[in-house]
């Protein structure tokens, strides 16, 4: 897996100071991409060990308060395999660090139901995934008022508590927790 950029210091994906990784890949192609670079499975420079480390390395500090996954896609299936085992180590080296993550697809339709890559694998990469930010960009229900979206058909989901419940259970906006 490649990936496009990581930004270190990002306040535009998800509540406070978090890391923020943008791997390449993405069969969406969605009207309106605003990185559209990113759909290029071979954008950018490979996702190393070494990549991983500095990623850990950078969130360590106190202030970064957490950890986002964005792409690209990072449930395409290629991406989903190379993602997991590192984000089960995100997981277990920052646990007190929520992870966002955004996806243009469907989590009942695609994700849960193995629509997308091995379902074995699609289920490990979602239980590391505190919040998903899940569905297509739609251009003509772009809104730039919305919290951590650009659609208005797109939702912020908690996602344990989903798979616990087996109901959709939305992040709640007017807390910006998590």
């Amino acid at each position: 897996m490649n990936y496009g950029t990581i930004k270190w210091y990002d306040i535009s994906n998800g509540p406070g100071v978090r890391v923020s990784l943008y791997v390449s890949g993405c069969r969406n192609h969605c009207k309106g991409c605003f990185n559209k670079e990113t759909w290029d499975f071979c954008y950018g420079e490979p996702f190393t060990r070494e990549v991983q480390e500095k990623i850990f390395k950078g969130l360590e500090p106190g202030y970064i308060k957490g950890f986002s996954l964005l792409g690209g896609d990072p449930f395409e299936p290629e991406n989903q395999l190379a993602l997991v085992d590192f984000m089960e180590e995100v997981k277990r080296r920052f646990p007190e660090k929520p992870v966002w993550c955004w996806t243009g697809y469907d989590f009942e339709a695609d994700l849960l139901t193995g629509k997308k890559g091995d379902p074995e694998v699609t289920m490990r990469l979602l239980k590391c995934i505190d919040v998903l930010v899940d569905g297509r960009f739609v251009e003509e229900l772009k809104n730039p008022d919305l919290f951590f979206r650009g659609s208005s058909n797109q939702r912020i989901i908690l996602v344990p508590q989903s798979l616990e419940k087996d109901e959709i259970v939305p992040w709640d906006e007017s807390v910006m927790g998590l």
